[in-house]
């Protein structure tokens, strides 16, 4: 089996497969309906809208599921140190980094150089990523 990293990796770009697969949709239906008055001036708006529907994306998911599309499919599961489900400003705090993607790339980095194996904003609120398989 893969390491923890390498799935929560995997789960990352599955994830990222999914929101893509939304926006594409989106995108298209703005198409069919915007294209008939030529107003593209909307597609202004995506570099704003795409990142809060990231984050919306997995705020509700970790909160309502314990898992992303992309930790379901790795047998990941999002949970707090006592063992219950994260509650709503955990996952809100948990994905703030995930607006954009070089802040997680900090967030990361800085768990790592702290010796905590896990992003830092993760052990700031208390939630950790848990192997489904072997709980």
């Amino acid at each position: 089996m893969a390491s923890m990293f390498r799935r929560r990796v995997i789960a990352y770009i599955a994830d990222f497969f999914v929101v893509s697969a939304f926006m594409w949709i989106l995108s298209y239906l703005l198409f069919i309906f915007m294209n008939p008055y030529s107003v593209y001036t909307v597609y202004n708006y995506f570099p704003f809208v795409v990142p809060v529907l990231i984050f919306v994306y997995f705020v509700y998911l970790e909160k309502k599921k314990g898992a992303t599309v992309g930790k379901a499919l790795m047998y990941l599961q999002v949970v707090s140190y006592n063992g219950y489900q994260i509650t709503w400003a955990q996952s809100i705090v948990r994905n703030l980094t995930k607006l954009y993607w070089f802040p997680i790339i900090f967030d990361l980095a800085i768990g790592i150089v702290l010796k905590r194996n896990d992003r830092i904003f993760s052990a700031f609120i208390k939630t950790v990523v848990i192997d489904e398989l072997n709980y």
